[in-house]
C-alpha cells in the first residue's frame, strides 16, 4: 500500500516539475491545475514531514 501511494506522489512530482520547468521556458503561465496539484503535493510533504517528526519524537521519549 505504501509503495503504491509512494509511487503516484513521485509520479506527481515528476509531472508538476517537468510542466513548470517546460512553462517557464517558454513562457507561459502554469494551468491552474498544474498549480493545485503542486500545491496539494506540498502540502502533503509538510503534512508528512510533521507526522514523521512527532512519531520520531515520540519514540525517543
Amino acid at each position: 500500500m505504501v509503495e503504491t501511494a509512494v509511487f503516484t506522489y513521485g509520479l506527481l512530482a515528476s509531472f508538476v516539475l517537468s510542466g513548470a520547468a517546460r512553462n517557464k521556458r517558454m513562457e507561459r503561465p502554469n494551468p491552474a491545475l498544474l498549480t493545485y496539484i503542486g500545491y496539494l503535493l506540498v502540502g502533503m510533504s509538510a503534512a508528512a514531514s510533521v507526522l514523521l517528526t512527532g512519531y520520531a519524537v515520540w519514540q525517543s521519549i
